[in-house]
């Protein structure tokens, strides 16, 4: 099994900054790619950001130029600073993992995909 823990959600006013965390624990073997996504009220959940074991990062267009993805390999965690919020950055933000952990036959493992339970943003105007 494997824990996802966020942190860091909350209400800024417009044109604030939060710094979103999720760190991973439990039973696995490795950690590839890492992300964000969010969903607002009424909407279906999107990529926010994502970025590799090796840091190539991949962002929404919305959110370039504000939002910052990072990874701390030591820690299993996942960040995402956000400046320059704004109300449409309003959602339920989800931490996202991709994982390999191991099997019952010795030498083969499975991929596996983890979710966070989503800490909320609002921003105000």
């Amino acid at each position: 099994q494997v824990q996802l823990v966020e942190s860091g959600g909350g209400l800024v006013q417009a044109g604030g900054s939060l710094r979103l965390s999720c760190a991973a624990s439990g039973s696995f073997v490795s950690i590839t790619d890492m992300g964000w996504y969010r969903q607002a009220p009424g909407k279906q959940r999107d990529l926010v950001a994502t970025i590799s074991r090796v840091g190539h990062t991949n962002y929404t267009n919305s959110v370039k130029d504000r939002f910052t993805i990072s990874r701390d390999n030591a820690k299993n965690t996942v960040y995402l600073q956000m400046n320059s919020l704004n109300p449409e950055d309003t959602a339920v933000y989800y931490c996202n993992v991709h994982t390999f952990q191991r099997t019952s036959i010795e030498g083969v493992f499975r991929a596996v995909e983890v979710w966070g339970q989503g800490t909320l943003v609002t921003v105000s105007s």
